[in-house]
């Protein structure tokens, strides 16, 4: 690891120490969203890290963003509250006008506007994106758009959201992955309106999700991002950046359970000696460590790979997946270890495992990820 990413490392852990456990308990309580927290991530500009210094942001690589992301759940917090503000922008900046970009990534970047929601998931098209049924229709120098998104994370705290949308019928396409486009959209002036109407979803955990109806809303052309027909290439594009950053964070969320584990068992007592001397207790947080140290070498591949411009889907998908599982495994050897006090809140561990869980299914199912290295790495027949 270089300096630079030690120092990284360094300054996230200490700009978490400000929000002890009991900042995340309070909110998970009360469903609320940590803005203390984003504003703090934001002033230090962790959360402008991958925008160029030419917009205002640092300029890092994916594998310093990992690392913020991965330190901030290894200390307790849930990055996932914000992590979007980090990446979602990345359609912009590779496949917006120049025009767009000196709009929006300098403010972005600032913190000054919030664009951390990506519409893309439908009721009946989740993992089938080519069948969402959101439509765009271009009339003159705008599109009005109608339609029903959900599972739509931090669309209550985000000012910009891009939207993925129909622009050319689904019968009318040899060629299935065409046919979509990417907007950006303005949420204040579209709520305020009534053109968009979110609503909460109530979740297991507080991941401030949304189910939004679109009404006729109105988008000018100048806010279409890129070509039409071409969102889905778009948001392909931005999935190998995703998959790296939610492996850091599952590694996060996986170090965190293995420490306040062994430190538990090396503590607590029963029949006079410390719960983690018995092999029962001690081998699978042992096991789950070692997971979480493999998967972070597949991570640390993926974001190599990914800061060269070098193919990484596979190394990318398979650090989901590996890291995933690891902090799966590590979240349930916690809760063996801590026993009943495992499922008090006072300890956290509960909390962590709600959220750590999520990783397992979103953004992407690991089933989805096994279909890909099945049909698109070792060459066999797809599978769905």
């Amino acid at each position: 690891m270089s300096e630079e990413r030690t120092a990284i490392r360094d300054a996230v852990r200490d700009l978490c120490a400000r929000f002890p456990d009991a900042y995340w308990r309070e909110l998970d309580a009360i469903g609320e969203y940590p803005d203390a927290f984003v504003k703090a991530l934001t002033d230090a500009g962790w959360l402008g890290a991958l925008i160029p210094q030419a917009y205002g942001g640092s300029g890092l690589g994916i594998a310093d963003a990992a690392a913020i992301l991965e330190e901030i759940n290894a200390s307790g917090g849930n990055a996932a509250a914000a992590h979007a503000q980090m990446y979602t922008m990345g359609s912009v900046l590779r496949h917006g006008s120049d025009e767009q970009k000196r709009r929006y990534l300098p403010p972005i970047a600032k913190g000054e506007l919030r664009l951390q929601a990506f519409g893309v998931t439908e009721p009946d098209a989740g993992s089938e994106t080519t069948r969402l049924r959101t439509v765009a229709v271009r009339t003159g120098d705008r599109y009005v758009i109608n339609g029903q998104k959900v599972f739509i994370s931090r669309a209550q705290h985000s000012d910009l959201m891009l939207l993925l949308a129909r622009t050319t019928p689904y019968d009318e396409l040899k060629d299935k992955t065409q046919g979509l486009s990417i907007f950006l959209v303005d949420l204040r002036a579209a709520t305020a309106s009534g053109q968009i109407e979110i609503r909460p979803l109530q979740t297991m955990m507080n991941h401030h999700s949304t189910s939004i109806f679109i009404r006729d809303l109105e988008v000018p052309v100048a806010d279409r991002v890129g070509e039409e027909g071409e969102g889905f290439r778009y948001i392909i594009d931005s999935w190998n950046a995703e998959r790296i950053l939610i492996a850091s964070e599952s590694i996060g969320d996986g170090r965190w359970f293995v420490s306040r584990a062994s430190s538990y068992a090396r503590e607590r007592k029963v029949f006079a000696r410390p719960i983690g001397a018995n092999q029962g207790v001690q081998f699978p947080i042992a096991q789950a460590h070692a997971q979480i140290e493999a998967a972070s070498l597949l991570r640390d591949k993926a974001a190599w790979l990914f800061d060269r411009a070098e193919k990484c889907g596979a190394e990318a998908n398979m650090a989901k997946l590996l890291a995933s599982q690891a902090a799966w495994a590590a979240a349930n050897a916690a809760i063996d270890t801590y026993g009943g006090y495992g499922f008090a809140k006072e300890y956290d561990v509960e909390r962590k495992f709600r959220e750590t869980r999520l990783l397992m299914v979103a953004p992407i199912s690991n089933n989805l990820v096994l279909a890909y290295v099945g049909q698109h790495v070792l060459g066999m027949p797809r599978s769905y």
